[in-house]
């Protein structure tokens, strides 16, 4: 039995703190910092979860005999307090490795941090395309890359639903990426232009008017490209505005969190959208994992952020344990160095994910968009009992998007 399959049959809760480890700092210690998103009860436990499994880790025996101090910090998806968070924990904690962030828009400027510091990060949400574009050495990503994602929807939507799309974008960096990846990808497999496009802020509360004008334009479906909170709103205004089921609704990845269903309730029966898990998923660790997180964090379902967080842990134990590393304060750098390409071996990763994650040195999307399995899933039923159903898994070409 696999090391992450073993862990997740012997659950409990391991004492996790927003803040430090509870365990005393050593010179020994492999330090990590975090900063994720978490301004919303999702969000916090999503944190919570990652804290949890290190800790773990270290009840287990640590990393090759030493323990892992980690520092997590909360960014609440804010661009100037996730770089915030980075320069604190990169030169005054002087972390070996950076976790983060949940937020496109917090991740694309800490990217830049962590190049010029000459830092690992490793992402465990964020999906912006323009991430691994930017060439760093040092970043690698474990969720599917927003590249992937356009791609799976608009061969489904142009297939299924047909060609007369309108798109509400929501302002934060993954749904513009979301938005403006989907429409070309639209263009480019079907000849479709966008019907009609709205750009509005991140916790938008009005919709109306948008939504009467596309219900006048006689769409086949509307992509809502936004986070959560914004998204469910626009569902029920959707409905609310006479626009009827047949015209299918479509989510960015964010559409796998359960406060969409939960807010949105009946409204988010028959959305769609591609994620990189599915509550849904039959194999045994997925049964493992769904009912570890409904006993620790009271989860009816896991959406794919918690499942790319503990994928994200089990990783980092991967390459931790390959790395040669000294822990003195003066091999600070070469012991980054060394965390760097240890994540970088790690390839045919298999866990929670749909398909294998695998990395390699080069500082290329093809290298550090780890996972290329997307997963097309349905709400059947919304509400806080919502369920979720499976349309199709799809592996991309790495190259795909470029």
């Amino acid at each position: 039995m696999k090391p992450h399959a073993r862990r997740l049959i012997a659950g409990g809760i391991v004492a996790g703190v927003l803040g430090a480890l509870a365990s005393t700092a050593l010179a020994a210690d492999i330090r990590v910092g975090i900063t994720m998103r978490m301004i919303s009860e999702n969000g916090q436990k999503y944190g919570q979860m990652v804290m949890d499994e290190i800790g773990m880790i270290n009840e287990a025996g640590g990393i090759n005999g030493n323990m892992i101090q980690a520092t997590l910090l909360n960014d609440e998806c804010k661009s100037d307090k996730g770089v915030a968070n980075a320069n604190k924990l990169i030169f005054q904690e002087k972390v070996h490795l950076l976790i983060g962030s949940t937020c496109s828009s917090v991740t694309l400027p800490i990217v830049d941090v962590t190049a010029k510091a000459e830092v690992p990060q490793i992402i465990p949400h964020s999906t912006n395309e323009k991430i691994t574009k930017k060439g760093s050495a040092w970043v690698f990503r474990v969720p599917v890359s927003g590249r992937y994602y356009a791609g799976v929807n608009a061969k489904y939507v142009g297939e299924n639903i047909g060609k007369r799309i309108a798109y509400i974008c929501a302002a934060d960096a993954a749904s513009q990426n979301d938005c403006e990846a989907m429409q070309a990808q639209m263009n480019s497999q079907h000849g479709a232009e966008a019907v009609y496009v709205a750009q509005v802020q991140e916790k938008e509360v009005d919709f109306r008017t948008h939504m009467q004008k596309i219900k006048s334009a006689g769409v086949d479906g509307i992509m809502i490209a936004a986070l959560a909170e914004t998204m469910a709103r626009a569902l029920v205004q959707s409905y609310e505005a006479g626009i009827g089921e047949e015209v299918r609704r479509i989510g960015s990845s964010s559409a796998s969190n359960s406060p969409v269903p939960a807010i949105a309730g009946d409204a988010a029966k028959g959305v769609f959208f591609a994620a990189a898990y599915a509550a849904a998923d039959t194999r045994p660790i997925a049964r493992l994992f769904n009912e570890m997180v409904r006993s620790r964090y009271g989860i009816h379902a896991p959406d794919h952020d918690f499942s790319q967080a503990y994928d994200l842990v089990r990783i980092v134990e991967i390459a931790l344990n390959r790395a040669s590393l000294s822990l003195e304060d003066g091999d600070l750098a070469a012991d980054r160095t060394a965390i760097r390409d240890a994540i970088a071996s790690v390839k045919g990763y298999r866990g929670l994910g749909s398909g294998e994650i695998s990395f390699c040195a080069d500082p290329t999307p093809q290298c550090r968009d780890g996972n290329r399995t997307a997963v097309l899933i349905a709400y059947s039923k919304g509400g806080e009992d919502y369920v979720t159903e499976v349309l199709a898994r799809v592996t991309m070409p790495e190259d795909f998007g470029l």
